[in-house]
């Protein structure tokens, strides 16, 4: 175990924002994220939420809007419409927007009468807290599993709709039935920060047998075998985020451990139709190297 992990990823986040304030005009993709922090990018983004209270995108949109007042109030020279280019926004519209909505006022009062404490207020960046959050963490070997898999490509409100139809092959083939199966989901990235059209969930249960072809569009595929860090969280599916987060703040740093490049999935022990919400029950797998 390497010595003080904690301060070994705390750098590893310092360095992407320093990064970030250091190229500002580039393009900052997240696999160029990602690279920097020598994360996966399949868990870099809940990483950098864990570890700042937000994601990389609207860091990196309040670090162009900070420079951007910048502008405003001390370069009386420059045009706003070039500021709004400059800080990444297609039009002084959509800037004066966002510059309102983070720092309540339009760009045309602050570059007249910057109000500096409010501005102040919107750069001490918390991490999210989780209070004595208890984490009961399991470090396995996961074997690897033959699934039939059902890929959804789309709005994470329609995920369900993608469910409905992997539920429907299950009862049509009789194969992968619900109550002997292990039924799983696999986020491909954070719902919360994933444009809509690129938000990838498959949702697999386990076969014996290869899938064979048909209309609901069901594959065969496997979830890779290797070293998993397991929590179990009790509770809606809504809140997975908070076990997750707080897996990658308090737990990861601290273990020693790496994570693999394989996004993390869900093994859902129970569903909704058979118990009361706060009794869902749901294994989370971190896959570590």
């Amino acid at each position: 175990m390497r010595n003080n992990p904690t301060n070994h990823y705390d750098k590893r986040i310092a360095r992407v924002c320093e990064y970030i304030n250091q190229n500002l005009n580039e393009d900052l993709t997240l696999e160029r994220m990602s690279d920097v922090a020598a994360f996966s990018k399949y868990h870099f983004h809940r990483v950098f939420v864990a570890y700042t209270g937000m994601s990389v995108t609207r860091f990196i949109q309040l670090t162009r809007l900070k420079r951007a007042s910048y502008r405003l109030a001390f370069e009386s020279e420059k045009r706003i419409i070039d500021i709004a280019l400059e800080a990444g926004f297609e039009s002084p519209e959509a800037f004066a927007r966002a510059f309102k909505r983070t720092f309540d006022q339009s760009p045309s009062d602050f570059r007249a009468e910057p109000q500096w404490p409010e501005w102040h207020l919107r750069f001490q960046f918390q991490p999210k807290s989780y209070g004595a959050m208890p984490m009961n963490v399991n470090v396995i070997q996961f074997e690897p599993t033959k699934v039939a898999l059902l890929e959804h490509l789309g709005a994470p409100e329609k995920v369900l709709e993608t469910a409905a139809i992997f539920i429907a092959w299950r009862k049509a083939t009789g194969l992968s039935p619900v109550k002997t199966s292990k039924t799983f989901g696999i986020p491909y990235s954070d719902p919360k920060i994933t444009e809509p059209e690129k938000f990838r969930w498959d949702v697999c249960g386990t076969i014996d047998t290869d899938v064979q072809e048909n209309d609901y569009g069901v594959k065969t595929s496997l979830i890779p075998g290797g070293k998993c860090a397991v929590i179990r969280h009790t509770g809606s599916h809504d809140n997975l985020d908070t076990s997750i987060y707080a897996f990658y703040r308090e737990w990861l740093p601290n273990s020693g451990e790496e994570i693999r490049d394989y996004p993390c999935f869900f093994h859902y022990i129970n569903f909704i139709h058979e118990v009361d919400e706060c009794d869902l029950l749901t294994d989370i797998y971190f896959p570590l190297k």
